[in-house]
């Protein structure tokens, strides 16, 4: 049984379809793009690994489980966002820019790329504005970037200004040949000097926000962080971060399961007050060292820690 449901949210439109399995049948995501056959696989994919699917009324975010019959089917559908974005002129703090690469240094509030919510005045409005040949370089709604940083996460990020530079990039950072270097103050001291933390990451099998530590078979993917003391600061610490993988609120997941979350995260940490006026969490993609797409040099750019971070760590030193 289909049951297919417009629910009207303000402005956009958001559909809603229930299913009933009678019978047993293949693995998720086949079977639901075999029933919806407006949406392709991929996006059925992407619903699923979003927290859009729902199984006996529990969030399901593994598109592997196989159906036995029986089942009750929930899928959301949000509404798709415009396919024309329209340049928007905000100031750009660039660190590096030649013909087929631009590395900026984000500043906290800045939403990388469109989505529900922010639909304008994100950093691909302004890269548009800056780059007129931008368009359709890595896809329609996020052109250029190779790699993301949270809303208030500053510091470096790589955006490719040609299709050769994107595909060298991705690759780059799948094989781990890009290095990214972050700092963060956490709260509490750390015993060890140094660490590794291995621990699969997903979405939160309750709250779509949020990402946790997820097993593997239940939807989780593999993440790894590397984690260094850089300096103590009685009872927080300043810790350098370096990536093996990127997923989405890596390093903040990893802090927050170690017992030392990022200061000032509002989602993964207590919100304690520290006394300084912070714009989000104290994270910061400090070091972005990669390969130039054409010429093979390697290019190291640091970002210039913000206004906020700096003040944190001094208050944090006099006390």
């Amino acid at each position: 049984m289909v049951e297919l449901l417009a629910i009207f949210t303000n402005i956009l439109i958001v559909f809603k379809i229930h299913l009933s399995i009678t019978e047993k049948t293949q693995r998720l995501d086949r079977y639901l793009s075999s029933v919806i056959s407006d949406l392709s696989r991929s996006r059925i994919q992407d619903l699923i690994e979003q927290g859009y699917v729902q199984v006996n009324g529990k969030v399901c975010y593994s598109k592997n489980i196989t159906l036995d019959g029986g089942e009750y089917l929930e899928i959301e559908i949000p509404p798709v966002q415009p396919a024309q974005l329209v340049a928007q002129d905000i100031p750009l703090d660039i660190l590096y820019e030649d013909e087929q690469l631009l590395i900026l240094n984000k500043p906290a509030g800045l939403v990388v790329h469109p989505a529900p919510g922010h639909l304008e005045g994100t950093l691909v409005h302004a890269l548009l504005a800056h780059c007129p040949n931008l368009p359709g370089i890595g896809g329609v709604q996020r052109p250029g970037i190779v790699h993301r940083l949270d809303k208030d996460t500053t510091g470096a990020i790589a955006i490719a200004k040609t299709e050769i530079a994107y595909k060298h990039l991705q690759l780059q950072l799948q094989s781990k040949i890009a290095r990214r270097e972050y700092l963060g103050v956490v709260y509490g001291a750390p015993k060890s000097e140094s660490g590794i933390i291995d621990l699969p990451i997903g979405r939160h099998p309750q709250q779509r926000k949020k990402m946790a530590i997820v097993p593997v078979e239940q939807g989780g993917r593999n993440a790894i962080t590397n984690w260094y003391i850089k300096e103590r600061l009685g009872n927080y610490t300043l810790i350098h971060f370096q990536l093996e993988t990127g997923r989405t609120h890596q390093i903040r997941v990893h802090s927050a399961k170690m017992g030392h979350p990022i200061v000032g995260d509002p989602v993964y940490s207590s919100g304690r007050s520290v006394g300084v006026n912070l714009p989000g969490q104290a994270l910061h993609a400090w070091q972005l060292k990669l390969q130039h797409p054409t010429s093979g040099e390697w290019i190291e750019v640091t970002a210039p820690l913000p206004d906020s971070l700096t003040k944190l760590i001094e208050v944090l030193r006099r006390r």
